[in-house]
């Protein structure tokens, strides 16, 4: 992948398969991608749980993770939101989250 390559990253329904122990660098190659100021925009299933289900590995997290896991990779948090929109949260599973390359 080349740096500075990408306006924005649409990760929709993908991020939550990666296991945390790989989701640094995962972060981290989304964020050389790029371009400066580019956007980052993932969205989801939310939670607190990580392991196989099934035949699927998934890795749910909240806001306050998934802000760490983006920060720490170099990313900043213009926005978050629940879906679907015009529910009580404990009826938004998703979570969705406008994230910006940041150069600082």
């Amino acid at each position: 992948m080349e740096e500075n390559s990408y306006d924005g990253i649409f990760a929709n329904a993908s991020l939550f398969c990666v296991p945390s122990q790989e989701l640094p660098r995962v972060l981290t190659e989304l964020h050389f991608a790029l371009k400066k100021d580019g956007i980052l925009f993932s969205s989801n299933p939310r939670g607190n749980a990580e392991g196989w289900q099934g035949q699927r590995y998934a890795h749910y997290m909240e806001f306050e993770t998934s802000q760490l896991f983006l920060q720490q990779a170099g990313f900043k948090i213009v926005e978050h939101y629940y879906r679907p929109e015009g529910k009580p949260k404990e009826e938004q599973p998703w979570l969705a989250i406008v994230s910006q390359r940041n150069e600082s």
